[in-house]
């Protein structure tokens, strides 16, 4: 069960992706078939935080974050490695 939902119509922006990638320590970013893996400590790098974003400067759907890995968009291998 999630702790956290917030609804699509809310929108995510760079400052809200910062603070999220803040919170942990790798921050895995699914786009299309592309996969990067980043290790965070401390404040993110700008490329973090760009690669986290969408081409509308928004948080990429579907983001979640377990323990201390954040996963960003959507990538099966991934989600089964992180949550099983």
């Amino acid at each position: 069960m999630p702790a956290d939902v917030v609804p699509a119509s809310r929108k995510l922006g760079r400052e809200d992706a910062a603070a999220l990638a803040r919170k942990a320590s790798t921050v895995i970013v699914a786009k299309g078939k592309k996969v990067a893996e980043y290790k965070v400590k401390g404040e993110p790098a700008d490329a973090v935080v760009d690669a986290m974003l969408g081409p509308t400067g928004n948080l990429r759907a579907p983001t979640l974050r377990a323990g201390k890995t954040l996963l960003v968009g959507f990538d099966r291998a991934q989600y089964e490695k992180v949550l099983l």
